[in-house]
């Protein structure tokens, strides 16, 4: 009896727990819909006009100006003087903030510490618009600018010269020309990509995310978008200091970025693939340190891919002038943390060597445990933005049995909904990267990692307001003009009394905008402000 009695209560229990969680439900639908719905702004005021007929008087002090563009005083109270922000001087043309040529070389070299991010003080900040080049012309459309860039937009051909028996960039007239070629492909990225298809499943969607590190002009990225998928290609910028810049203008994703000491800007489990094409990291060293980064980033199951020295080095160690008992030991340091972080080496191809992440969590567990291993901490397996690298390994949880074979082939990765792992790990990433916003305050208010006149189009969604009293609007907007090409867009949503105070201030930074209403009618406080940079290009008489 006792047992039913308690069934039943535990029935009703939850009868009632149902009934409560729908009906909260219900309600913030029905609050959220006429909230959303503009009703209680101005709906009841119409009311009143429409039962007192012609009489204006319920509110003798309203206001029927549009605010929207910044004339009426009662919503910008800032100075009414605008200002005009002049052309930097020529020689910024390609200024990248955080990669500073002159800053870099005052940081140690040792494990790369100088070309990693090291960004200005807001006293040393410019204050001014960067030029475009001389005869900067608009880029090729794609899928032409994967293989031409005009000389104009990036004028440097040392490149030409030294990676000239590599096919990696030629140049023809007022172009460049990319054949696709690489300094491990030199008969071009297609038949490249191929080899890799031979064992890595690139065509059945499995593959849909790749990091290329060391990219080069991101041949290897631009060529697999045909089979789509999508590489984030990163190098840093040293002697070929336009590799990353050709990337850009061939509308390739790149960032300028190298494996030093800081982890990479990506959360966990972030990529099907890696890729390192003769990339000149030093993957042994550290006891595998960079190997550990990958295989934080890398997704049970997903694939890296390295080529080049040591691979193959019986063969190859005279072309590459090295001696073969260094090469020997590289490769066996290499074999060796790939067996600790339970890759599976799946062949080796010429000088490809391909090696796959498990997905057996536990047995790998088991083996990583009795070596000694370190785990890393599973809260910080996210959190990287400056946060130093450490000799430790990523545990990989998600990958348990309810989640196997994980993530959906692309393109029905798109639609399926993602193990609740992935779900889990995503929302505590959002809380986290949220927390960091509040708790790190300035230090969130640095440059892109790029150069300038990199995207085409910037969609700022509530930008000013999650940053409003912790990064200065001139500061974004500054660097929104640095990184958006002439004559490229940017698409601001945000309450009309912040957007009012942008408008504002892009008056003086040669920009045409205009204000509209949200798409849902203009009683939404969100509003929606579009704006074009103008084309221009830098002369000798800036001066700043």
């Amino acid at each position: 009896m006792a047992n039913k009695f308690n069934s039943g209560d535990s029935r009703t229990r939850s009868s009632v727990s149902i009934f409560i969680v729908a009906g909260l439900c219900c309600f913030f639908y029905l609050l959220g819909a006429w909230q959303r719905s503009g009703f209680g702004k101005g709906d009841s005021i119409a009311l009143e006009m429409t039962k007192s007929g012609a009489n204006c008087n319920i509110l003798p002090n309203l206001n029927f100006e549009t605010h929207h563009g910044g004339e009426a005083g009662i919503i910008d109270d800032s100075d009414s003087k605008v200002t005009v922000y002049k052309p930097c001087h020529p020689r910024y043309t390609d200024y990248t903030p955080c990669q500073d040529q002159r800053r870099a070389m005052t940081f140690p070299r040792e494990n790369m510490i100088y070309r990693e991010r090291h960004c200005p003080s807001q006293e040393e900040k410019l204050h001014c618009l960067i030029p475009a080049p001389k005869g900067y012309v608009t880029p090729f459309p794609w899928p032409k600018s994967r293989d031409y860039v005009p000389y104009a937009n990036a004028p440097y051909k040392s490149l030409t010269v030294e990676k000239a028996i590599q096919n990696w960039i030629q140049y023809e007239g007022n172009v460049f020309r990319f054949p696709g070629g690489g300094t491990q492909f030199p008969q071009g990225a297609d038949k490249y990509i191929d080899q890799l298809a031979s064992v890595i499943p690139i065509k059945n969607g499995t593959v849909r995310t790749a990091l290329d590190t060391g990219c080069g002009v991101a041949s290897w990225g631009a060529y697999l978008w045909k089979r789509n998928v999508i590489a984030m290609s990163f190098a840093p910028r040293d002697s070929h200091e336009a590799q990353v810049q050709f990337a850009l203008e061939r509308g390739v994703p790149a960032v300028i970025g190298v494996l030093g000491t800081i982890k990479l800007p990506y959360p966990s489990r972030a990529f099907d693939m890696a890729h390192c094409s003769r990339c000149l990291i030093p993957w042994g060293i550290n006891d595998g340190l960079y190997m550990r980064e990958v295989d934080r980033v890398l997704r049970p199951g997903g694939y890296w891919v390295l080529s080049g020295p040591p691979i193959n080095w019986k063969v190859n160690y005279k072309a590459w002038k090295r001696p073969m008992e260094e090469l020997q030991e590289e490769q066996r340091k290499i074999e060796e943390v790939a067996k600790l972080l339970c890759w599976e080496k799946k062949g080796e191809i010429g000088e490809i060597a391909i090696w796959q992440k498990s997905m057996d969590t536990d047995s790998c567990r088991a083996a990583q445990e009795n070596s000694g291993a370190a785990f890393c901490k599973s809260e910080d397996a996210d959190d990287v933005w400056y946060k130093k690298m450490e000799p430790c390994i990523t545990r990989n949880d998600i990958a348990n049995s309810d989640d196997v074979p994980g993530l959906k082939p692309f393109p029905e990765r798109l639609y399926a909904v993602p193990p609740e792992s992935l779900v889990v790990q995503f929302l505590e990433f959002l809380l986290r990267s949220t927390w960091r916003i509040i708790s790190y305050g300035k230090s969130m208010c640095e440059a892109f990692s790029t150069y300038p006149r990199t995207y085409d189009l910037i969609h700022a969604n509530g930008v000013f307001s999650l940053y409003k009293d912790k990064c200065d609007f001139e500061d974004i907007l500054l660097e929104m003009d640095r990184i958006l090409r002439p004559e490229g867009a940017v698409i601001f949503r945000d309450e009309v009394d912040v957007l009012v105070k942008v408008k504002k201030m892009i008056g003086g930074m040669r920009w045409d905008s205009k204000m509209m209403d949200h798409e849902d009618g203009p009683l939404v406080p969100e509003k929606i402000l579009v704006v074009v940079k103008q084309y221009w290009v830098g002369n000798s008489t800036s001066s700043q």
